[in-house]
């Protein structure tokens, strides 16, 4: 399956618009949540291709976030990839544990997290 939707979650306006003005350049369709409440319910309204997840937020913060939508049998299947401040190996590993499928570390940098993109819609393309 390629990845064109992919849901940007960020309690930062400006972490958000510099991920929404990348992304749709590069032809993607950006869904935005704001917090873990709204990631979840768009989550299953929308079924975007990957989310990418901010972890500190106010509310339900990215990995609990991460969890419930990694657990829920209608949203389980989507990929999530944590983009986060948080950048010891604990904050990586606790990540992974909530069923982030991969890990980076804020400032994204936009063409390497392309690449990880690219990849995915790969792998998924293969199974």
């Amino acid at each position: 399956m390629a990845i064109k939707r992919i849901m940007v979650v960020d309690d930062s306006p400006t972490e958000r618009h510099v991920l929404n003005d990348f992304l749709t350049r590069k032809g993607f369709e950006v869904i935005i949540a704001e917090n873990g409440e709204q990631a979840i319910e768009k989550a299953k309204a929308e079924k975007p291709d990957l989310i990418l997840m901010d972890v500190v937020m106010p509310g339900i913060n990215g990995y609990q976030a991460t969890r419930t939508i990694t657990r829920d049998d209608s949203t389980r299947d989507i990929p999530v990839i944590m983009c986060t401040s948080k950048d010891l190996p604990t904050d990586r590993i606790w990540g992974m544990r909530q069923g982030a499928l991969d890990y980076m570390v804020k400032p994204v940098n936009l063409e390497e997290l392309l690449g990880r993109i690219t990849q995915l819609g790969a792998a998924n393309n293969d199974g």
